[in-house]
């Protein structure tokens, strides 16, 4: 069984169900954070473009969406879970911290006049 059907089989006592559910999650979190990010960020924070992270989370969170969650054998899954981590691991807290910590903008606890 692969694909959506792998996820929707809701084999909770499974342990195999819960890491590919986890795997999932993940390169879906990496995919929604990447989106949030300006374009201008990551040539500041010297990483490769907006669109190229895009384009990688979203042929790794699509890869597993097709042929299911394999990450004992499939050769896919472990390169878009890679793939992720690196974002994760390397592109994000740079970004983040060109930004300020948020996607948009970022926050702080200055108001309109100075930190308050």
């Amino acid at each position: 069984m692969g694909g959506v059907a792998q996820i929707l089989d809701l084999a909770y006592l499974n342990p195999i169900w819960w890491l590919s559910v986890a795997i999932l999650g993940f390169k879906l979190f990496a995919l929604g954070d990447a989106v949030t990010r300006r374009e201008d960020a990551y040539r500041a924070a010297d990483k490769k473009t907006k669109p190229f992270w895009l384009a990688i989370l979203a042929i790794a969170f699509g890869w597993d969406l097709l042929f299911g969650v394999n990450f004992f054998t499939g050769i896919g899954t472990l390169a878009g879970l890679v793939a992720s981590i690196v974002y994760m691991v390397d592109v994000r807290p740079a970004i983040r911290e060109l930004t300020g910590g948020g996607g948009r903008g970022g926050r702080s606890n200055t108001g309109p006049y100075g930190p308050w």
